[in-house]
């Protein structure tokens, strides 16, 4: 199994966890603990409750590299899926990066975008997706495995939650993110796919 985790622990020109500060905070988010659920659950957290979500606060800044989302501490659900992967790879738990296809309505119609969120393999669980996108009125995701909670559920006929655990980020999400830098074009350009295995 270790062979087929490899690339769930590697550094990228996105997912820089050998930037002294994500080495930092991963360091400082560990601890004196050898679990790595309770690791992983300190990062989630971290993340998911410190790290502003961009759309929520309308944030300027647009992140992408998970150094960047630390420093400017927000960024969109993508860029903060990016930040907790850096942070727990840097802890050396094996992270990879999973999508749904959600609409923007309420009434579950177009327009559609893909929202990212992680899965995290745990020695005693296995693969175990949690999204740090940030709980608000109406979401409420939680770490608790082997209980999956997640933010969003798809509901409406044309939403997709994607099974696949991916080493990298979609290229698509990482484009749009270092295209559109403003926040009212980011807003306007937020990637959407119906396939993720033709990417």
């Amino acid at each position: 199994m270790k062979s087929n985790l490899e690339g769930y622990l590697q550094s990228s020109f996105v997912i820089d966890f050998e930037h002294p500060t994500i080495l930092a905070k991963a360091k400082a988010l560990k601890g004196n603990s050898n679990s790595d659920v309770e690791i992983a659950k300190s990062c989630f957290t971290f993340v998911r409750d410190h790290i502003r979500h961009t759309g929520d606060h309308k944030d300027a800044i647009i992140t992408c590299k998970a150094s960047d989302v630390l420093a400017y501490q927000t960024g969109w659900c993508y860029a903060k899926s990016h930040l907790l992967a850096a942070l727990c790879r840097a802890n050396g738990i094996p992270a990879g990066f999973c999508y749904q296809r959600l609409s923007l309505l309420e009434n579950g119609g177009e327009p559609y975008t893909l929202h990212g969120l992680n899965a995290l393999y745990l020695k005693d669980f296995g693969w175990y997706r949690v999204d740090a996108r940030g709980n608000k009125k109406g979401v409420n995701a939680e770490f608790s495995p082997p209980l999956e909670q997640l933010a969003f559920r798809v509901k409406a006929s044309h939403e997709i939650d994607f099974q696949e655990i991916l080493s990298e980020p979609l290229s698509i999400i990482i484009t749009a993110l270092q295209t559109y830098t403003s926040f009212e074009e980011s807003l306007k350009h937020l990637p959407d796919c119906t396939e993720i295995t033709l990417l």
